[in-house]
């Protein structure tokens, strides 16, 4: 049994189909495929897929955050804690030089008040020069400190609960910020992230980047945080621009922070907080969106 399995082993692999033709395969109803004809009807099917254009359009969007500037204000518990930690480092720490200088005035001040107090002995001390105390400093330090007035956190007028218009980029200084434009949808204008259609020839991020320059009398620098995108949203027009051959959007969202730039406040942009989004996005769009926008 062995020798005639070794035998067929042997031949060439053409023999062996050659032999298996011969045998009645082609009566046992199995349909032979020629490989030029299969190729031909791939070529045809992919011919005709890429001939149907996409009901879909495709946009780039871009998330644009700007980072917050100072640091937040703290609440109740940190407050303590700060109180606590400054209270620990003054127990554990040397005096200062000028804590040594106060300690040093308050025992000349003790011998001046005493019977043997020579007053010429500290004169030549200190060679006939009119001594600033340190109190005198100190008093020096709290006209200066009266006069300092530290940077606001929130520049200009209140409007909604922070200081500056929300079309300032330098509002809510201790928050982090989200960008967003107002664009016409078919009859209606709504808020969105800064988006622009996909044109041929170019990437999605490519996209994203072209809809953050072409805003009008806006230079904003960002940093785009990679090639992928972050999100997708999709949705359809309304009936009354919607057609077979479009029929809605595929927005896809790519991350970026803001790195320098202005823009004028005439124009309908918006810096907001994230907790302030519900407020100008559609739920559909917002429940996307807040995803990956991240609260720093």
């Amino acid at each position: 049994m062995a020798a005639p399995c070794t035998r067929m082993a042997n031949r060439p692999l053409w023999q062996f189909i050659t032999n298996v033709r011969r045998t009645g395969l082609k009566h046992t109803g199995v349909r032979q495929i020629s490989l030029s004809s299969a190729c031909r009807a791939a070529t045809q099917t992919r011919s005709k897929t890429e001939g149907v254009a996409s009901p879909w359009k495709l946009y780039g969007a871009v998330c644009l955050q700007r980072l917050p500037v100072i640091s937040q204000e703290r609440n109740p518990i940190e407050d303590q804690f700060a109180e606590l930690m400054h209270q620990m480092e003054l127990e554990r720490s040397l005096l200062s030089d000028h804590e040594q200088r106060l300690l040093e005035d308050s025992e000349l001040m003790t011998r001046k008040q005493a019977d043997n107090y020579d007053s010429d002995e500290e004169e030549a001390d200190y060679g006939g020069q009119e001594t600033i105390t340190a109190q005198d400093q100190e008093d020096t330090w709290e006209q200066k400190l009266k006069h300092f007035q530290p940077a606001l956190r929130d520049r200009g007028r209140s409007q909604r609960g922070c200081g500056t218009p929300l079309g300032s980029v330098e509002r809510c200084l201790g928050d982090s910020l989200v960008l967003l434009v107002q664009q016409t949808v078919g009859k209606q204008t709504i808020w969105l992230l800064p988006q622009a259609q996909w044109e041929a020839g170019e990437t999605l991020r490519q996209t994203a980047e072209r809809s953050l320059s072409s805003l009008p009398e806006a230079d904003f620098k960002a940093t785009f945080l990679g090639n992928t995108p972050c999100g997708v949203y999709r949705y359809t027009f309304p009936k009354e621009v919607r057609t077979e051959r479009c029929v809605g959007a595929k927005v896809f969202f790519f991350k970026a922070f803001l790195s320098s730039g202005s823009a004028s406040q005439k124009q309908p942009f918006l810096w907001v907080k994230k907790t302030e989004l519900q407020g100008y996005l559609k739920p559909a769009y917002l429940e996307k969106v807040d995803r990956f926008i991240l609260k720093l």
